[in-house]
């Protein structure tokens, strides 16, 4: 059951998920806390996913070459998903931003189903075009634009 950002308790968790505290601790706690729920629902449930969709996505690792799985918020469209590399308003990209750039073959499982896709970073004419429609999905986007001076990668994902 999803809740929804326009409720009083979604209102309250995007104020949260923007605060200066939860951008220290949220990377270290909230992937973790994802991961454990994924494996144990069989991939229909994260702890965000009551408020936004949600997905893991499985990459290869840039150096490593090692499968990685990363849960993250999602905008479903059309037939694939948009993802924003906003490591939580972090200075630094997140690491799945690389790997999927080095290799743009990976895995999503997304309401309990895996899909292979295929990763496409969009320019920046490209993300003009649609960050419009990520902020109005998940508001804290350009929060985390401010916070972490970076611009953001947004990545489209692909069925293959």
């Amino acid at each position: 059951m999803r809740v929804g950002l326009d409720s009083r308790f979604g209102k309250a968790v995007i104020k949260m998920a923007g605060s200066k505290t939860f951008m220290r601790i949220g990377p270290k706690v909230v992937p973790h806390v994802d991961r454990f729920l994924h494996k144990v629902s069989g991939g229909k449930f994260i702890s965000s996913g009551g408020l936004l969709p949600s997905m893991v996505l499985t990459t290869t690792g840039a150096k490593t070459g090692q499968r990685r799985t990363t849960p993250l918020a999602t905008k479903p469209e059309d037939d694939g998903w948009f993802v924003v590399g906003s490591n939580f308003g972090q200075t630094k990209h997140p690491a799945w931003t690389a790997n999927l750039i080095a290799n743009p073959e990976a895995d999503v499982s997304y309401k309990g189903r895996n899909t292979p896709v295929t990763a496409h970073l969009l320019t920046a004419e490209e993300k003009a075009e649609v960050w419009p429609r990520l902020v109005k999905f998940y508001p804290n986007y350009d929060v985390y634009v401010d916070r972490s001076g970076r611009d953001l990668r947004v990545f489209r994902l692909d069925p293959r």
